[in-house]
């Protein structure tokens, strides 16, 4: 039966619908004849008036074509279409009326007002008896998708009745927070509370949820998608009429805002006229190059107009974007662009590197740097970041490079946890390399200055607490935040860029530069600012109708309170207001040469507790994490 539908062509359905309506008119006539009280029987008069009935169907058909009825397809059969066809009918009846009048037999005008309404009725009762046919027939061949309507309000009314007449989705209940609604039954389908979705899924066999309720806000919608999604149910979010019309965006997206409006001091902005002088003209490589501090410094080190730029970066994708980026900036500049895929932890490639492209300036950026992650795999987490930094700075010194300048973070003071530790060893190793250039002496070491920069939490870079609490936002909520106490430092990816190039310019060998950042603003404050600049309101036990929930998680393995910029409070001021220099204890080279021998054996024998008991002897306040606390 279905290949014979699909094998129909349009002219061909309507051919069909017509001579269906033309055989009616007889039937119509018919009963009208039954239901008057006539002096001969109905078949007598319907014999007299049979000359008559070709004229009035030829008429009646005509005017139906040319109205375009028998083309209208019975799932769109609505009111202007139902209009036409009682225009039809009424043709029909006053036709079959005149020419009766004219050449007989004489009937009363009653008859062919009844004959008008029953051919009407029946032209409509056939579309609805014929869409319902035609609907089983789809049915048995092409199941239909069994759907849950979220919200039964006037969105979801609409839909069900959209719905109703479609061959391929079937509507079989509501489900919507509103009491009021709960066990009423509207569209013909029964309306149940949101706390029995899962039986009524299950008695259902509803693989499918169309949530109408676009009044609702993101947030909200997203807790309601993210719950059905868990049930393994498939969810489609309808949009309002004013979104379809474009009268409102048809997505909601999060405001951009600018990271330094959640600075609590004013951004630090240096022009890079003051340092420039030290990366241009010159051959500055930067490892780590696609990460979010190693892409931005690639950035402003070719403002400064290098020679070269190598970038080298361990992920191919992040070396691929950012060479991408850089590459559409330098047509005409004259500048050479490098990228260099592979590992600052391969003495080979370092060297070969160094030596091939005669690097002056080097901008150490490439590390692991996310704690929970370094925490539960310390080894590949200390072979990065500890033997990376020796390889490549021991590298550094041995071809000469003028610069070495290694990017750190406020997790290297007393660390508890594994990533800091893991910057804190290779701030040793540089400080260690720093000590031993004598510019009197033949070292081999001699002309490269070495000096590090150490600060906080970057705002906005891969990983960073604003981007996780805007996804989590994106997601309906809750925004997590470990611990209401929990205080951090924070500056802006350009700031942090600025200092290192900046430090790096000053450093005479040996410094650990660190920039004022002003008082640690309370993460717990800062969830609540991302979660009012994104437009939506804070849900809290004084506002349980507010859009997003915090959630305190408590700490990670490894996570402070609050971290710390340097060892010592001896803080130097240096050029720049901005800029400090912590002088800090430092290891000798018998000292780090023993520390680094240890931990090579440990990490060859993936000795992961041993790989600790190294750090905790070596490192200044190193104080082990509490690795039974929650890792997410």
């Amino acid at each position: 039966m279905l290949k014979l539908l699909e094998a129909l062509t349009r002219q061909q359905k309507a051919m069909v619908i017509l001579v269906l309506d033309m055989g009616l008119l007889p039937v119509a006539l018919f009963f009208a004849l039954m239901l008057q009280n006539m002096p001969s029987s109905s078949l007598t008069i319907l014999g007299k008036m049979l000359p008559l009935i070709p004229y009035v169907l030829l008429g009646t058909g005509g005017l139906s074509y040319w109205l375009g009825i028998p083309r209208v397809q019975l799932i769109a059969y609505e009111r202007h279409a139902v209009g036409l066809t009682a225009l039809v009918a009424l043709f029909a009846a006053l036709s079959a009326a005149t020419l009766c009048a004219i050449f007989g037999p004489k009937l009363p005008a009653g008859l062919f007002v009844v004959f008008g309404l029953i051919y009407l009725l029946l032209m409509v009762a056939a579309r609805a008896f014929l869409l319902q046919v035609v609907l089983a027939v789809y049915r048995r061949a092409r199941p239909r998708a069994r759907v849950l309507i979220y919200g039964a309000g006037n969105t979801g009314t609409q839909l069900a009745q959209a719905l109703k007449a479609h061959d391929g989705i079937d509507p079989v209940a509501f489900v919507d927070d509103n009491k009021s609604l709960q066990g009423l039954v509207l569209m013909g389908l029964p309306v149940y509370a949101p706390s029995r979705i899962s039986k009524v899924v299950e008695a259902r066999r509803i693989k499918r949820v169309l949530l109408a309720m676009p009044s609702l806000s993101s947030p909200k919608q997203a807790r309601i998608i993210h719950r059905l999604q868990n049930l393994g149910l498939e969810v489609q979010a309808l949009p309002s009429f004013a979104q379809l019309i474009g009268e409102e965006a048809l997505v909601e997206k999060l405001t951009p805002v600018a990271p330094q409006s959640f600075l609590s001091r004013d951004a630090c902005d240096m022009p890079l006229q003051t340092s420039a002088g030290s990366y241009a003209g010159r051959v500055v490589l930067v490892s780590g190059a696609g990460g979010s501090i190693g892409s931005e410094l690639s950035r402003q080190v070719l403002a400064c107009r290098p020679t070269k730029l190598v970038l080298y970066e361990l992920s191919e994708l992040a070396l691929y974007t950012i060479h991408q980026e850089l590459s559409q900036q330098l047509e005409g500049a004259g500048i050479e662009l490098v990228p260099v895929l592979g590992s600052v932890t391969d003495p080979r490639q370092v060297r070969r590197v160094l030596e091939r492209h005669k690097v002056q300036v080097v901008l150490h950026a490439a590390a692991y740097k996310h704690v929970p992650l370094v925490e539960t795999n310390p080894l590949p987490g200390l072979a990065n970041n500890v033997f990376g930094t020796q390889t490549l700075a021991s590298a550094a010194a041995e071809f000469g490079v003028e610069r070495f300048i290694l990017v750190s973070s406020d997790k290297a003071v007393r660390p508890t946890n594994v990533m800091g530790a893991s910057k804190r060893m290779a701030e040793l190793i540089v400080q260690d390399l720093a000590s031993r250039c004598d510019p009197n002496g033949d070292s081999s070491t001699r002309r490269t200055v070495f000096t590090m920069v150490r600060f906080g939490n970057v705002l906005g870079s891969s990983g960073s607490v604003i981007p996780l609490f805007q996804e989590q936002i994106s997601r309906g909520g809750p925004v997590t935040v470990t611990d209401p106490q929990v205080k951090r430092y924070f500056m802006t990816i350009r700031e942090a860029v600025q200092l290192v190039l900046q430090a790096g310019a000053e450093a005479k060998g040996g410094e650990v530069f660190v920039l004022d950042m002003g008082e640690p603003v309370s993460i717990l404050q800062l969830a609540g600012q991302v979660i009012e600049a994104a437009g939506y309101s804070l849900r809290d036990a004084e506002h349980p109708d507010g859009d997003i929930a915090i959630e305190i998680i408590g700490l990670r393995p490894g996570e402070k309170m609050q971290e710390e910029l340097t060892l010592s409070s001896e803080l130097i001021r240096t050029a720049h207001p901005k800029i400090l220099c912590a002088r800090e204890a430092v290891l000798s080279e018998i000292e780090v040469a023993a520390f680094m021998r240890a931990l090579r054996q440990t990490v060859a024998v993936g000795d992961e507790e041993g790989a600790r008991q190294i750090i905790m002897r070596w490192v200044e306040g190193y104080v082990q994490a509490d690795r039974d606390r929650k890792t997410s």
